[in-house]
């Protein structure tokens, strides 16, 4: 009986052995990972644990000291590669909102569009109104960056963010300069994003929402991968003693255990799982 080859999906992103230094600091220690299309990945972990830089050197606003990023089946860290080109459909989402104060939500929304994908002012305009609706700001499109709050902001930095027709889109901690009010807003709009089937991987500090919408979490502590597998695993039921300490310290604020103090078999408890939205 002959048997059916199945094309296996080439990875929407893919990291080997990726390292970064700043001079004697490495930050990155050799990362290995793949991204499949549709997939929403978050990564969590402590401060400085090399999460943000791992997403600059994914689109390659950092160059790695070492290693190898692709993007589709391409390989960023090739010399001769065309990173513009491969860049311009990888959205990027930071913690500041980076958007330009003299342009309204529909300007800023158009100006990569024309100056990057040569569309036409009017083709433009029709893409970025439709993202600035998608992401509930139809009646926000005039208005300056000033007249609108942090999280409205951060909603037409994604919405430009999607009018460039990307292939993957990175968050950077999206929500963490935001008004604990205003967090809700963003985070649905991602919510919906995953929901579309965009792929995604995001930096979070948000464990609701990285249990409820991540197809795959990975842990990060000094440069290395410590803990990677599906939400409910690596939040609910995390097997590496560091990832337990961490998590029961962002859970519970107050707690100041250090690593060793747990016992063998401790486990986080089944905690209480507010929606966000």
């Amino acid at each position: 009986m002959s048997q059916t080859n199945v094309a296996t999906p080439v990875p929407m992103a893919k990291t080997v052995d990726l390292h970064k230094s700043f001079d004697d600091l490495e930050v990155l220690k050799g990362i290995t990972l793949e991204v499949a299309p549709g997939e929403v990945v978050c990564i969590i972990g402590p401060s400085g644990s090399g999460k943000s830089t791992l997403l600059r050197c994914l689109n390659m606003l950092e160059e790695p000291t070492g290693g190898d990023v692709w993007v589709h089946g391409i390989r960023l860290t090739d010399p001769d590669v065309d990173i513009d080109r491969i860049r311009a459909h990888m959205g990027m989402v930071f913690q500041s909102f980076n958007l330009f104060p003299h342009l309204n939500a529909t300007q800023n929304c158009m100006l990569g569009q024309t100056a990057v994908l040569k569309r036409s002012k009017a083709e433009a305009k029709q893409i970025a109104e439709a993202n600035l609706v998608k992401v509930g700001l139809h009646d926000r499109m005039d208005y300056f960056p000033a007249q609108l709050s942090g999280g409205q902001q951060q909603r037409v930095a994604i919405a430009r963010a999607l009018s460039m027709d990307p292939l993957l889109m990175l968050f950077d901690e999206p929500t963490s300069a935001l008004d604990p009010e205003l967090v809700g807003d963003v985070l649905s709009v991602m919510r919906q994003l995953a929901d579309d089937g965009m792929t995604m991987i995001v930096v979070t500090h948000e464990m609701a929402f990285a249990r409820d919408v991540a197809d795959r979490v990975i842990f990060m502590d000094e440069g290395l991968i410590v803990e990677e597998g599906p939400a409910d695993q690596v939040i609910g039921a995390p097997r590496e003693e560091r990832t337990q300490v961490f998590l029961q310290r962002v859970l519970d604020p107050t707690h100041v255990r250090e690593i060793g103090e747990l016992e063998p078999e401790t486990v986080l408890p089944a905690w209480t799982r507010p929606k966000l939205l």
